[in-house]
């Protein structure tokens, strides 16, 4: 690859091709003296009181090369170190301007440089070191010019690719803006691409050992769908559509490409252990993690690849998320310090045990509805209903709170004697009541005398 330098070296070589071949073809013998040089138009026009014809060559412009931009990428790894010195390729763009003395001067000039250039597509990497190799002594006495005796180290000649020159074109309304644009006199043009130019930074890379064996694998693209859950109470029993989803149940994801080379469930955030999962292409059955709270779950399947050696699990293909709701259960129910007589409302704190337990942070509702059994002819009283928010288990200090419990105390007051269905909810989602033959709620019961 070559250094900063490859930019100026480039048009050097050009300048010094340009300038043998004035020689070679003795255009001097046409239009006399010519001179070749490199510099902005602008300052040509300075100079136009020497009334000499001229080849000038103006690098305009430098772009990236589409081919080469992306090599060497990415150059660090994931700890920010350098690994690599992606190249920094360019493409040269170049005016070949003629400044003629007499008439017919411009048009001879552009004709040879342009036959010169034509014949020359690429420049040789012997022709680069003859153009850049300094001689010992410049005829006239005194050394090169620092900056032109640099030009040796560019290492143009040693790069990847060689220099190829192209002829190009601009439009007349894209002439007709450069030329303002450099504050000088249109001459006769025309326009050339040198490309590639490939810069190398010398910093040095952390290299990795090499590649000892290449372990290739290729796996057919299959995307889990879920799209119903159902759930079942025991291993046994039917698996229900619709029916509560409580702490203890198994989960049954139904749907299409669910079975992978490894798969996985992950319930609100927790995988479930691969052992007990059964899995098959249209349904997997998996228990309910026990840690899992009550309250809205996502649910997700997760195809790992096994790749490398040993076989390692790869997270791979992921499934949509599918909501469902845990529900809680009430277990146990018991009054403490109850409090009230005769037709007086009643207080009292009712102790709950629940499944699954109840977190530090999550909200908790105690639902009352009075029970009337079915009798003949109905009860015209209407029933009573309460609800009873129950305070936070967070602590004011540590942050930190005592964990989840299955036991939850909720002080209830004014509440008219009788029996009571109970429901609690928790994060919004409420535990079930059970149902008789008769289709009427019977438990469970919270009885307050």
């Amino acid at each position: 690859m070559s250094t900063a330098l490859a930019i100026a070296s480039v048009t050097a070589v050009l300048k010094d091709l340009l300038n043998n071949g004035m020689i070679d073809h003795n255009v001097g013998a046409s239009v006399g003296e010519v001179i070749v040089s490199t510099l902005p138009p602008d300052r040509i026009d300075a100079l136009d009181s020497e009334k000499k014809s001229r080849l000038n060559l103006f690098m305009y412009q430098v772009t990236p090369n589409v081919g080469w931009r992306n090599v060497g990428l990415p150059s660090r790894n994931g700890q920010g170190e350098r690994i690599s010195n992606p190249p920094l390729a360019l493409d040269l763009h170049y005016l070949l301007t003629a400044y003629g003395a007499e008439e017919l001067h411009a048009e001879i000039l552009l004709g040879y440089g342009m036959q010169l250039l034509h014949e020359t597509p690429v420049l040789t990497r012997d022709a680069i070191r003859r153009s850049l190799t300094p001689p010992s002594i410049v005829v006239g006495g005194g050394d090169l010019p620092p900056a032109l005796a640099a030009l040796f180290s560019s290492e143009l000649a040693d790069q990847v690719e060689q220099i190829k020159i192209g002829p190009s074109s601009l439009s007349t309304e894209e002439l007709s803006k450069m030329w303002p644009a450099f504050q000088a006199k249109y001459r006769p043009t025309a326009v050339y691409q040198a490309t590639v130019v490939l810069i190398e930074s010398r910093n040095a890379t952390r290299s990795a050992l090499p590649v000892r064996a290449r372990t290739v694998k290729v796996i057919t693209f299959k995307q889990p769908i879920i799209e119903q859950i159902k759930s079942q109470e025991t291993s046994t029993a039917p698996v229900v559509s619709g029916q509560p989803i409580l702490a203890g149940f198994n989960l049954v994801l139904v749907g299409t490409q669910l079975s992978g080379e490894d798969t996985r469930v992950i319930i609100g955030g927790l995988e479930a252990p691969p052992a007990v999962t059964v899995v098959s292409d249209r349904e997997i059955t998996v228990p309910l993690p026990g840690t899992l709270l009550a309250g809205v779950q996502g649910v997700q399947v997760v195809h790992h690849t096994l790749l490398g050696l040993p076989p390692t699990p790869h997270r791979g293909v992921e499934s949509n998320v599918a909501a469902f709701v845990l529900q809680p259960r009430i277990e146990n129910i018991s009054i403490l310090n109850p409090k009230g007589t005769g037709n007086g409302p009643r207080s009292a704190d009712v102790n709950l045990t629940v499944s699954p337990a109840i977190g530090d942070t999550q909200r908790v509702i105690l639902l009352l509805n009075e029970f009337i059994p079915l009798t003949s002819p109905p009860q015209t009283t209407p029933p009573e209903s309460y609800s009873f928010i129950a305070a936070t288990r967070r602590p004011l200090s540590p942050p930190t709170g005592p964990g989840p419990s299955n036991n939850i105390t909720i002080p209830i007051t004014g509440v008219r004697a009788g029996s009571y269905l109970v429901r609690i909810q928790v994060d919004g989602a409420e535990s079930p009541l059970e149902v008789n033959s008769l289709g009427q709620y019977t438990a469970p019961l919270l009885s307050l005398i």
